[in-house]
């Protein structure tokens, strides 16, 4: 008994001793696949954050006392994770908890990307640009932190450059630019109240200078990179995901790289039917969102993965959709469209469903119909807030608009370039570029200081229009100062107006220690300048892309529908059209009612628009649009291994020196660049009758074409977009429907190449006037002086004929006179 007794007392001190050197095990609560971690290095990865982030994660913000509270310290901003256990400091000796908190991912906090650009950019010694983001009330609620990464160029000197960041015009962060090596993380506690459903303004301000020089050649050097992929609101709470109305669309925001993905699956996508109420759907999507750089993607038989910036679509009847989705039993009996759960991802996606595709497209109609607008009812502003703010205010005639109407503040400047931009839109009838002119009455005032020499310039969308001079020493207050503004280089649709004050100093010229870091105001502008549109010429021109860009004329304006012919509906064809269509009704204000045809005989008299791969386009179109018929079985672009830039530069330079004509050609080409150059006379303005289009044949190097012309009849415009193929289709409308590229489409063709990323555009040689107003003399005057300050034989032809004829009516008098006498 005492021998079993000793055994038993043996055995219960092993276990114990081995109970307290063997550490807490959480295996079995683990995810699948997880490394086991040991206690004595989870600690350090949990507090870790804590120790780092003071220098970067808490810089000072400047804020109201009233409107925003203090930021709070680093210890209670450090944690990135929403369990609660990972709040408080924990015990060292409290392994299990720890180890339940590290099982939680980071990453678990739901994230909005704000930048809508792929590069973002502030630059020069002043920058600031400000654009909205759409937030639902379940994200407007939740607890938030701004969360942003920047690198700087190495010259600016951090002592003396600030980038603030601003939410609804407050301020909630004020950081020291300091990261020339790497991009450094950021982060904000955003306060409680400050964001709101719906709109929410972001703005960037920098403040920079230079380490070393004071000179204004020097300012260009400074820069500060913001990573869209790094810059975004996270909300901890996960009822910040939950969308639960179709005004959720306009919260879909972008992804890390600015751009914004709709997901369309369409059983039914290749059935005759379906094609036109997915197009009203894509546009009323694009409309909601309002987003730059949006693109649509169709498929059949797949779901495709969730992500920030992307949205996934079901559309079909609930028979259609049972192989990927159960659809609810209301889907059974009437139209339906609402957020419905993935149950295998657990994401939230669109259902747009019913009985049949006579229901689906009235649950399509639910979603659109709060987007439509009659199109002959005038616009007043050119929606461009979800990347630009405020919206661009259309100028249809004689306007003034005030600099704070505008979105420019009262600024002062104690740099040496400073420049600020602001936004107008233009109608697509415009027709005042050859002798317009608008002007700016500026209200500012310059130091002491500021020597003869400076100036004030003004861009017209990146090239120059005017410049002021400064002569006056000692000073100076402009009150409404006109600076006259040519409008050679406006366009219809939107209009960005830069104005650069440069200034020059005898402190710049000597740049002693500490100029630099100046911060003694040298230049002062004030909102209550004034920018003055006049009367123009309106009258539409056909064929003008420049306009379908702007404002998507003529198919904005059309009361009936828009002839729609399209290849085949492969997913390809569709998802281009549809993308493309999308950013048609962004710049239109309004969906775009199409109607497809099978063949361009079915166009009749309407306006059109024809779709699809060059092999399949019709002929007579082609010949139409003076686009080579050859070109449905020559354009091919080069595969890879091919050197087609090569080959073509070699026949280039053939064809250059076989109709070169030698040295005398070449100087009679320099003499009439610079003619074009410095007094906008080319040979197309010394000709009475223009010259014929040419045919044109793409080259292959380029990848995408869209080109616009009339119709057969004469009476209608009609527009080509095509490619080699129709995945080449789909990459060309992608990339030329996006920020950067689609303002340059323009003239009679536009064609891309995928391989340079290059845009060229043929200008138009002859082109009709379409009259979109009623007659009025003061209009047809207006169009008179612009065609004849284009066309000056023409004009000074009329001068003679004019000068004759007055000639010889004085001379009929006098000879009267003189009998008389």
């Amino acid at each position: 008994m005492k021998s079993v007794l000793s055994a038993l007392i043996f055995l219960l001190g092993a276990t114990i001793a081995h109970a307290q050197t063997a550490p807490f095990d959480m295996s079995g609560e683990r995810p699948k696949g997880a490394k086991p971690i040991m206690p004595e290095t989870l600690m350090p990865r949990v507090t870790a954050p804590q120790t780092t982030t003071p220098q970067t994660t808490s810089p000072k913000v400047v804020t109201p006392q009233a409107a925003v509270p203090q930021v709070a310290t680093p210890q209670a901003t450090a944690p990135k994770t929403s369990t609660p256990q990972v709040a408080p400091v924990l015990p060292a000796q409290n392994v299990p908890v720890v180890k339940q908190a590290a099982a939680t991912p980071a990453a678990a906090d739901f994230r909005r990307y704000v930048v809508p650009f792929t590069d973002f950019r502030l630059q020069g010694e002043y920058d600031r640009k400000s654009w909205s983001i759409f937030l639902t009330p379940e994200q407007a609620a939740a607890p938030a932190k701004f969360n942003f990464a920047y690198q700087n160029a190495v010259v600016v000197a951090p002592e003396a450059s600030q980038l603030t960041i601003f939410l609804n015009n407050r301020p909630i962060g004020q950081q020291q630019i300091g990261s020339p090596d790497s991009a450094s993380s950021i982060s904000f506690d955003i306060p409680r109240g400050l964001l709101q459903p719906g709109a929410n303004l972001v703005t960037f301000e920098a403040t920079q200078r230079h380490r070393t020089d004071c000179n204004i050649q020097s300012t260009y050097e400074l820069w500060s990179d913001i990573d869209p992929a790094k810059t975004y609101l996270s909300f901890s709470e996960q009822d910040a995901q939950r969308l639960s109305s179709t005004d959720a669309i306009r919260a879909i925001g972008v992804d890390g790289a600015g751009k914004t993905e709709f997901n369309l699956v369409v059983p039914a996508l290749a059935q005759p039917g379906t094609t036109k109420p997915l197009m009203r759907l894509a546009q009323g999507l694009s409309l909601l969102s309002g987003m730059p750089n949006e693109t649509f993607s169709f498929s059949t038989d797949t779901l495709p993965p969730p992500g920030p910036g992307k949205m996934t679509v079901l559309v079909g009847t609930p028979a259609e959709l049972q192989p990927l989705f159960s659809a609810p039993a209301a889907a059974q009996t009437a139209a339906l469209a609402t957020f419905v759960k993935d149950p295998r991802t657990g994401s939230t996606i669109l259902l747009v469903s019913g009985p049949s595709w006579q229901a689906v497209s009235g649950a399509i109609d639910t979603i659109v119909s709060p987007t439509d607008r009659d199109p002959t009812v005038r616009r007043d502003i050119l929606i461009t807030q979800r990347w630009t703010a405020p919206d661009a205010p259309f100028l249809f005639s004689d306007t003034s608009l005030s600099f704070s109407q505008l979105g420019i503040d009262t600024t002062e400047f104690s740099g040496r370039r400073f420049h600020t931009s602001f936004n107008v839109a233009i109608p697509s009838d415009f027709y005042a570029n050859a002798y317009g002119e608008a002007t700016i009455l500026l209200d500012a005032a310059y130091a002491k200081n500021v020597l003869p020499g400076s100036h004030v310039d003004v861009y017209v969308n990146g090239s120059i229009a005017t410049t002021k001079p400064i002569t006056a020493t000692g000073g100076g207050i402009f009150r409404h100062l006109p600076i006259r503004v040519t409008m050679r280089h406006f366009k219809p649709g939107l209009n960005t107006v830069t104005l650069e004050a440069m200034l020059l100093t005898n402190e710049d010229q000597a740049c002693a220690p500490g100029t630099t870091s100046n911060t003694t105001p040298r230049f002062a502008l004030f909102d209550t300048s004034q920018f003055h549109m006049p009367d123009f010429a309106r009258v539409a021109q056909r064929p003008n892309l420049a306009a379908l860009a702007g404002t998507s004329y003529p198919y904005n304006r059309g009361l009936a529908p828009v002839a729609l012919f399209i290849d085949r509906a492969d997913p390809d064809t569709v998802s281009a059209t549809a993308t493309l269509l999308g950013q048609m009704a962004v710049v239109a204000g309004h969906p775009i009612d199409v109607d497809l045809i099978a063949s361009p005989s079915g166009v009749g008299n309407r306006d059109a628009i024809f779709v699809g791969s060059i092999s399949q386009m019709p002929t007579t179109t082609l010949s139409q649009m003076n686009i080579a018929t050859a070109s449905q079985a020559s354009w091919r672009p080069p595969t890879a291994g091919q050197n087609g830039q090569s080959e073509t530069t070699v026949t280039f330079d053939e064809w250059r020196s076989r109709i070169g004509g030698g040295a005398l050609q070449r100087q009679i080409s320099l003499f009439q660049d610079w003619m074009r150059r410095n007094f906008d006379i080319s040979l197309s303005s010394l000709q009475f009758i223009p010259s014929a289009e040419r045919v044109f044949t793409p080259s292959n190097l380029n990848s995408f074409m869209i080109a616009q012309g009339a119709s057969a009849t004469g009476e209608s415009s009609w527009t080509i977009v095509t490619a080699p193929s129709a995945k080449d289709l789909r990459a060309g409308v992608e990339a030329m429907t996006s920020q950067a590229d689609w303002p340059q489409i323009a003239g009679h063709i536009t064609v891309y190449s995928s391989k340079t990323g290059k845009v060229d555009t043929v200008p138009v040689s002859r082109f009709d006037f379409v009259m979109t107003q009623p007659w009025s003399f003061t209009n047809y005057r207006l169009i008179a002086a612009n065609w004849l300050s284009t066309n000056i034989l023409s004009y000074a032809f009329l001068l003679i004929i004019l000068f004759l004829l007055l000639g010889v009516a004085t001379s009929g008098i006098l000879a009267k006179i003189g009998r008389r006498g």
